[in-house]
């Protein structure tokens, strides 16, 4: 790979899913949903690149399809200069050592029937990189990694806390050596005074191990720390990206303006300035024409253009770009 090549580089990424017919197959078949409708985005070894987004966003089928746990309708995905969606069965479960995911919901992405043992071994047999007495040096050496007793290692998940089992995915993540994790919202379904500690452990395991990020969140206070660079998304498309200081300090596109307005602030008292959005996000079998974000965009200069010609994500200053007709205009 060339030394001055991203880590990871997505191109135009498609994912669309065929719309299903009516009872016995009659009747004509439901419109496509565009999950994912042209996405494109790169991040250097060591960095971490922060997606954030609304639920149903299309936020996790990137992940997802990036990974290739499900497959892509069109685009390219490189990693390490190699094409991931080009690649045959027998390369891609070589790659998949080098590409992991931290999941969402730690109790469902751990096998109930399997201690933390067991599933830290697996990996680890999986790829020939330890059996035996090896393994299990290697499954203590994980453990105390990610700040877990060694002695749970004979505990099922549902002996573990949520922060735990967390823990338990990233080890699992960790224990192939891999250069990529995609973490798609790891902290979500925990305490808040969970959360820290977890996203505290990742910004080690990162520095410790020069890892490279796809960090999915909902919620810009999340990533506003771990990310170099922000991704928004809205409907399946990409509506600003920017390093995160650029996004947080001047924000472009009003959408994202509106999530770093619901961001909370620890003094109550403090002036901020709330966006509430109407309406309810459009179903992504069947966008609005133009830009997707128009029936909902409190912009005070909104148009007919907004409602007919789809905005460009267009570079406004030097790395900073959105999809927006008013990107360059102050709001």
């Amino acid at each position: 790979m060339n030394a001055t090549a991203p880590l990871v580089d997505v191109r135009d990424l498609v994912k669309h899913y065929p719309g299903e017919r009516a009872w016995l197959g009659l009747g004509k078949p439901k419109r496509v949903v565009r999950a994912v409708d042209g996405v494109s985005f790169t991040i250097a070894a060591g960095q971490t690149l922060g997606l954030v987004g609304e639920s149903g966003s299309g936020k996790s089928t990137v992940a997802r399809t990036l990974l290739r746990l499900t497959e892509p309708t069109g685009g390219a995905a490189l990693f390490e200069g190699r094409d991931v969606f080009a690649l045959p069965p027998g390369e891609l479960r070589a790659l998949r050592r080098r590409m992991q995911i931290v999941f969402q919901d730690p109790y469902s992405s751990l096998n109930p029937r399997m201690t933390v043992r067991q599933t830290l071994r697996e990996p680890l047999a999986i790829h020939r990189l330890a059996a035996g007495a090896d393994a299990d040096a290697r499954v203590a050496a994980l453990l105390d990694e990610v700040g877990l007793d060694g002695a749970l290692a004979d505990s099922y998940p549902h002996e573990l806390s949520g922060g735990q089992r967390q823990r338990v995915g990233i080890a699992r993540a960790l224990s192939v050596e891999p250069a990529f994790i995609v973490c798609d919202e790891p902290v979500s379904a925990l305490d808040v005074s969970v959360q820290a500690q977890v996203l505290n452990l990742l910004t080690d395991l990162q520095r410790r191990h020069r890892l490279t990020y796809l960090f999915i969140a909902h919620d810009l206070a999340v990533v506003r720390h771990t990310a170099e660079q922000v991704a928004v998304m809205y409907l399946g498309k990409i509506v600003e990206r920017a390093p995160a200081t650029a996004v947080y300090q001047g924000p472009r596109h009003p959408y994202t303006r509106s999530l770093l307005s619901a961001v909370p602030v620890p003094d109550p008292h403090a002036p901020r300035r709330r966006i509430v959005l109407s309406g309810d996000v459009p179903s992504p079998a069947n966008p609005p024409p133009g830009c997707p974000f128009h029936p909902r965009c409190p912009h005070p200069k909104k148009n007919e253009r907004c409602r007919t010609e789809v905005p460009a994500l267009r570079e406004i200053t030097p790395g900073h770009l959105a999809a927006c007709h008013f990107a360059a205009e102050p709001m």
